[in-house]
């Protein structure tokens, strides 16, 4: 068993069958971790203890193991939590509130929380990749698709450039969240996606 994997005590395994829907109390308590888990894992650098997540979503261990048999399990539901909210709706909801280029921008700071969460996940998340135990998600792939949403949107309004390819954005993104990790400067890192907007723009705008 890796060091991720922790065993679920026998009374507190789940009885109902695996594709009977959750009763609302039961689907309550499950978002209520996965939200105390997410905001545990963005505050911190290292291990989060399981116990400290089922306290501060007011629920017991065992409640936790019964909806997360494992820490990959939990670790496995916030990112596809984070990852859904970057990729998901969020581009169409943004655009609909803002003008494209300023929509680019909030999607950005979305992308950067999320980013900011995976990585007290890291380990985790790579020892289940890497066993086969947790499917490899289309992280990238489904990033770029929401970048290219919101700069097909800037092209037609004539307020991003048309010459530009979402790959080229993603790995602009990441190279900013990479070589701000070690910061806790989160306003280096507006200034950094303010120029990477700027860069966006067309020429003489």
């Amino acid at each position: 068993m890796s060091p991720d994997q922790e065993p679920t005590p026998a009374a507190d395994r789940p009885r109902a069958s695996a594709g009977r829907p959750l009763r609302a109390h039961a689907r309550r308590n499950r978002e209520n971790l996965v939200a105390a888990a997410r905001a545990a894992f963005t505050a911190a650098d290292d291990t989060v203890p399981l116990e400290g997540i089922a306290r501060d979503a007011g629920v017991g261990i065992g409640t936790l193991y019964r909806h997360f048999p494992t820490r990959e399990a939990l670790v496995e539901a916030v990112y596809a939590a984070e990852l859904d909210d970057v990729t998901g709706s969020a581009p169409a909801s943004l655009l609909k509130e803002l003008p494209p280029e300023q929509a680019l921008r909030a999607w950005m700071e979305r992308y950067a929380a999320f980013v900011a969460t995976k990585r007290a996940m890291l380990n985790t998340l790579h020892s289940g990749w890497a066993s086969g135990r947790l499917a490899t998600p289309a992280t990238r792939e489904r990033i770029t698709a929401a970048i290219g949403a919101l700069l097909a949107e800037g092209v037609r309004a004539g307020s991003l450039r048309g010459d530009v390819e979402p790959d080229d954005v993603t790995a602009m993104l990441l190279g900013v969240f990479l070589s701000t990790a070690a910061d806790d400067e989160p306003e280096r890192t507006g200034r950094l996606l303010d120029l990477v907007v700027d860069a966006l723009r067309p020429p003489g705008s």
